[in-house]
């Protein structure tokens, strides 16, 4: 299935041409017959000799409905010009061209129309004319067909050229992401809402949950049709009208995407590449105002030069387009600005999503010629470098390439050690991949950040893990993945709940080691019933009872590690002997005080040493 799209000015006979190849008249709105001028995109189709089947997009020709024509051109195969044989070539004539040499429409034939109205001579200097507007445009060797709809004159030469041009035309690429532009939405009583437009990028079937992309719906396709046939499954490149349930049609307007769920978000700010065409009325300027038509959209934007403040006529230069409503767009998609009704230029998209830039900087400029032009390879590797982590699914949507030929590149670029990837089943869904430099700087910010915590706690072992995960600003998700591969690399340890540098020991001064003899000292001067005014700092309290010199059993209570293992084995003998013991029983046997009899027995129920029973303690 392939898709032909016509250009050319108003009242060329584009209309007239595609009923008379089809039998199907394009227009289709009452007042495109009354004026006999179409207005709105029009669509027709054909089986050809050879058994393919074509879709037509029948545009109109006006100035004032370009904007209706930029609409329906997006997903074509092959351009058919339209230049009536009794005008020449006209100023839409122009315009078209250049719109389709902006949107790289490099395959196309031109039609020489009304023949029957002009003599020979006539229509000898119309064809030269044709063949030197053509010069340097997409279409330049593209060849002329004189017909006439009236007679059928040259209507077989021209099918079985379009035929032949088929036959090596590649067919639309499957990335398994389809992206239906909807041009069109209607409601069909009994059915609900149907819309239209050309799919690219993937398949789609009936009875698939899929999303309406600008408009954050979500639906599902009732039935599919193309060319009034019903379709189990749509193929790229087809002209399709999809039946959608639970959305009105008040809902949808030219321009929304429909794909499959989860994949695409709409942007508010575009990387692109710009060519000014030479016809421009006008030089452009930063930050004016501008139309951008990709697709089927049409939004308004502002346009921000990044090379210079003023592009001429003919001039390229790198540029953002900050959008005042979002377009579902992915890398390489095409685009055409307009102002004033007049189209001043166009290209490509190198990056959706994209963040704003310094003007004049070098290294931005560098980094997007390298996402226009550069290997599989740089343009991944500048992809992942823009937000790193990038997750799997995240780069393969951001590079527009096919999720196997992502993981492939990756893998060679990960045995080559230009990234490092992050996923508990190698290199796919779920996975996140960090070039090797972006890798390495993780891997410096968790080492210096473990180090300022030992500065700011010099006797603390380590810190709390959600305490690094913070310090690396990720998602608990990655933050798990990349704990692991810096255990792996021995850049930090897991100590408990704590997270460690591998060399460090926590260190006393010498002033704090004689404060801790002299504690010890005094502890062990009544042990069972040692003094809870502890003369020590918090942070050397906590680390002595870390190394197990002391074991703290409340906020206010320590005692020394001999004390309290001679005070554990008491108690075991005691109810071993008893059967169970009080709190009473603790502070006679023990000849302590019920604050540190209470303290202790909490404690061991807290550590599973005993357990309580009514007023009493058994061992566990």
């Amino acid at each position: 299935m392939y898709v032909i799209g016509t250009a050319g000015h108003v009242d060329h006979g584009k209309s007239t041409l595609v009923e008379a190849l089809t039998g199907i008249d394009p227009d289709r709105l009452r007042e495109e017959k009354e004026r006999g001028m179409t207005i709105d995109l029009g669509f027709a189709w054909l089986q050809l000799p050879s058994g393919n089947e074509i879709s037509i997009v029948d545009v109109p020709g006006h100035e004032r409905f370009v904007n209706n024509m930029l609409a329906g051109v997006g997903g074509i195969d092959l351009a058919l010009l339209v230049v009536a044989a009794d005008e020449s070539v006209m100023p839409q004539t122009r315009e078209h061209l250049a719109i389709l040499d902006l949107l790289q429409v490099q395959r196309g034939l031109v039609a020489i129309t009304k023949r029957d109205l002009v003599d020979d001579d006539w229509l000898e200097l119309v064809t030269a004319d044709v063949e030197d507007t053509l010069q340097g445009t997409a279409l330049e060797d593209a060849a002329i067909y004189p017909v006439s709809a009236m007679t059928g004159e040259g209507l077989p030469q021209l099918i079985a050229a379009i035929d032949t041009m088929l036959d090596d035309t590649p067919p639309k690429r499957d990335v398994g992401r389809p992206r239906l532009p909807i041009d069109r939405a209607f409601t069909i009583s009994g059915f609900g809402t149907v819309v239209t437009g050309t799919l690219i990028d993937g398949k789609i079937r009936t009875g698939e949950e899929v999303d309406l992309v600008v408009a954050r719906k979500s639906t599902r396709i009732r039935g599919l049709q193309t060319h009034k046939k019903g379709q189990k499954e749509a193929l790229p490149g087809t002209r399709v009208a999809a039946n959608i349930i639970g959305v009105s049609q008040d809902d949808i307007t030219r321009g929304e995407v429909l794909t499959t769920e989860g994949w695409l978000r709409p942007t508010d700010a575009i990387d692109v590449r710009l060519r000014v065409i030479p016809d421009a009325p006008h030089p452009l300027r930063h930050n004016m105002h501008i139309t951008v038509h990709t697709g089927s959209s049409e939004v308004i934007g502002r346009l921000r030069l990044l090379e210079k403040d003023i592009l001429e006529p003919g001039e390229t230069s790198w540029a953002q387009i900050k959008l005042e409503t979002p377009l579902a767009v992915v890398k390489g998609d095409y685009y055409v600005i307009r102002s004033n009704r007049a189209t001043l230029g166009g290209g490509n998209i190198v990056e959706t999503h994209a963040r704003r830039h310094r003007r004049k900087h070098a290294p931005t400029i560098e980094r997007l010629a390298v996402m226009e032009l550069g290997s599989v390879q740089d343009i991944l590797l500048k992809t992942i470098e823009i937000s790193e982590p990038c997750g799997f699914d995240e780069l393969v949507n951001r590079a527009n390439m096919g999720a196997d030929s992502v993981r492939a590149e990756l893998e060679t670029m990960a045995a080559d050690s230009l990234i490092v990837a992050l996923g508990r089943e190698g290199i796919g869904r779920g996975s996140f991949i960090f070039s090797t430099a972006g890798w390495d700087a993780v891997s410096e910010k968790a080492r210096q950040s473990l180090e300022a915590y030992y500065r700011q706690f010099p006797l603390r072992r380590g810190a709390p893990k959600e305490e690094l995960r913070s310090r690396l600003n990720m998602s608990a998700q990655v933050f798990n993945l990349a704990f692991s591969r810096l255990q792996r690399q021995s850049v930090v340890e897991e100590d408990g709940a704590l997270v460690r540098l591998p060399a460090y020991e926590p260190t006393l001064s010498a002033a704090q080691s004689e404060q801790v003899i002299a504690y010890l000292r005094l502890l062990n001067s009544d042990p069972f019933s040692p003094p809870t005014d502890a003369p020590l700092d918090r942070e050397v309290l906590n680390l002595l009872d870390e190394q197990g010199k002391i074991v703290r059993v409340s906020e206010t209570v320590a005692f020394s590690a001999t004390a309290y293992k001679d005070m554990v084995d008491i108690i075991s003998e005691y109810i071993r002997d008893n059967g169970e013991i009080s709190v009473a029983n603790v502070r006679d046997v023990l000849g302590t005080s019920r604050k540190y009899a209470l303290a202790l027995m909490d404690h061991l129920d807290h550590k599973r040493i005993t357990r309580r029973v009514g007023d009493a303690r058994v061992l566990r």
